[in-house]
Formats: structure tokens, sequence, C-alpha cells
């Protein structure tokens, strides 16, 4: 019996790229298909092409003899980057999102799974530090995110309609902030506790580091290998509504930063920024649905997840000269 074979763009980011070896351990044959290749070691795929899927005609060259699609492909980045490049993001990923759903249409493709976003729920239900956790209902009535946020909305809607109208089996997952190694930790586009560990690695023994905001805002991380395992688990079932993926435990950055301190064995001040973009005050996943539909919830804990990114970040920034002396 020859092997389910899979494409998954965006698999020269973050998340893609560690999909992209989960599903090589499970027995897929893969093919990777990205504007870029990864950055911090080599694919894995057994095919990867560079492709810019925002043009209609390399969509279907990407879809080409492939089973089933895992559509991570996007434009994105951390809280700093979303809030200052709305028009980019949403020109790139709706022509992204709607050209690859409209090539597994006429590709006949299995199963097809998109990468949707907590940035989705609405705004004024994570006005508080102290949010209640959002469940999938809570999406509506909709104030996603300005910009990108809406943009994930708009392609879950275009997802449950190509599943209504044409059959095409459609999955879809909102993200709660995936961290862990191989990740982007400089640059603008890295998300908090990427930021945070980079500034901790290269401060002091005892020194201060800059927090975005003042600290209390609040969020709950979900480490990649909890992640990736959760795509694959959605993809084996008959669930075709959007699903929350994430862990369900919330902290404020302040506490985010004494963990990775802590980790680092270092005595760290925190001086605030208020001018800088925070996002909303509060957000945190509701489980029950997860819970419910794939019989596993993440089981990765914070400290275990943010030690192993802590570690891969001090090498990287070692390897690159940028931390003397340990």
């Amino acid at each position: 019996m020859s092997k389910k074979r899979v494409l998954v763009t965006g698999a020269g980011g973050f998340i893609g790229h560690h999909l992209t070896n989960y599903l090589k351990n499970e027995d897929f044959w893969v093919k990777g298909v990205d504007i870029k290749h990864p950055e911090y070691e080599p694919t894995a795929a057994d095919e990867f092409e560079l492709l810019d899927l925002r043009r209609w005609e390399n969509c279907l060259l990407a879809v080409r003899d492939v089973d089933q699609i895992y559509n991570l492909a996007a434009n994105m980045g951390g809280i700093g980057f979303i809030e200052t490049h709305k028009a980019e993001i949403v020109h790139d990923n709706i022509l992204i999102n709607m050209h690859m759903l409209e090539a597994a249409r006429q590709n006949n493709i299995e199963k097809y799974f998109y990468t949707s976003s907590a940035c989705i729920y609405p705004m004024y239900k994570q006005k508080s530090s102290d949010v209640i956790p959002l469940k999938e209902e809570d999406a509506y009535p909709a104030d996603a995110e300005d910009g990108y946020g809406w943009e994930k909305l708009y392609t879950e809607r275009a997802c449950r309609h190509y599943f209504e109208d044409y059959g095409l089996k459609t999955y879809a997952v909102r993200f709660h902030n995936i961290f862990g190694p191989l990740g982007t930790y400089d640059g603008g586009r890295e998300k908090s506790p990427a930021a945070i560990c980079r500034k901790i690695a290269l401060a002091k023994k005892e020194d201060e580091i800059e927090v975005w905001g003042d600290g209390n805002q609040t969020r709950s991380y979900c480490f990649i290998d909890d992640c990736v395992e959760g795509i694959y688990r959605l993809m084996q079932s008959e669930y075709h509504q959007p699903l929350n993926l994430g862990q369900d435990r919330l902290i404020s950055i302040n506490q985010l930063v004494d963990i990775v301190a802590k980790i680092a064995g270092k005595k760290i001040k925190k001086q605030y920024d208020l001018s800088k973009p925070q996002g909303v005050r509060g957000r945190n996943s509701d489980n029950t649905r997860l819970s419910k539909i794939l019989n596993w919830e993440p089981q990765i804990s914070l400290e275990e997840g943010l030690e192993k990114t802590y570690r891969w970040i001090y090498t990287q920034l070692a390897k690159n000269g940028k931390i003397q002396g340990g």
C-alpha cells in the first residue's frame, strides 16, 4: 500500500516545519511549499518547492499529486507586526487562502486543513486580564482583531462554505499562542515567549528588560509539540467546525518573564513601555470541546516548553556571537 501524499504549505515556517517532521514520523510522503526554506535546520520533506501562493498558478502547481493539504502558509508575526502591517497581511493571506481552497476543490483533495487564530475572538470579550476562557461559539457576534483577525475569521467561513457546497472536507483550528524551538526570536515578527527568552538570554545575571505594556495582560501558551499532535488528531476526525487548540492555563506577561528568568537563573527587573502594542487585555482557551472531540488535550507544561525554548534561543544567540562569557 503506497503512502498517503500530503502537502504542507508554509513548510519553511515555524509550525509548518515542525508539522512536516511530525507527518514524516507518521509515515506520510510530504511535499513542503513556501517562499523560503526553513531557517534553522533542513526540511524533512520528501520534496520542497519555493512557490509564492499568492499566485493562482502556483497553487495549482503545489496541489498536484497530493491527497491531503495542511495549509499553514500565511504572512504573519507577533503583535508588533500584525498591528502595523494590516493591509499587507489581509491582501496576502486572503489571496493564499482562497486560491488554495479552490485549487483543493478542483483537484478533489480528500482533506483540507486551515490554521485560524484566537485573534478571531471578539475584542469585547477580552477587556479584562482575568478573562473568561473563550468557547468556540463566542466568535459571534463578530468583532475580530483588526486586519489579521478578520481575514482569519473570513477564511473560516470560506472553509465552511466549501465543505457545505462542494463536499471538500475542511478542518480548522484556532491557535492560542504557539511557541517553541526553531521559531523566529528576533527581527520584529517574534511572539512574546521568544522575545522574552531572547531579552533574558542577552541580559546580565542581574539586569532589567523592556516589557511591552504594563505586564498585566494575560494569555495562554501552547508548546509546539502539542500543537502539531493536535493538528494531526483533528485531521483523523470527522469534525469540520473551528476548534480551539491551545493550553487553558492563563498567565500574565509579568509571570511569563518571571518563569523565564528562573529558568535562566537570573534576577530580572521589568521596564514597562506603555507605548508599545500589547493586543487585547486578556485571552484564554476553553478546551471543553477540544477534549471532547479529540479525547485529548495539550500535555506539555509551560515551564517544560519554556525551558526547551530558552535553551534553544540561548544557543542560537551564543552561536551568533551575541552572548559573551555565558
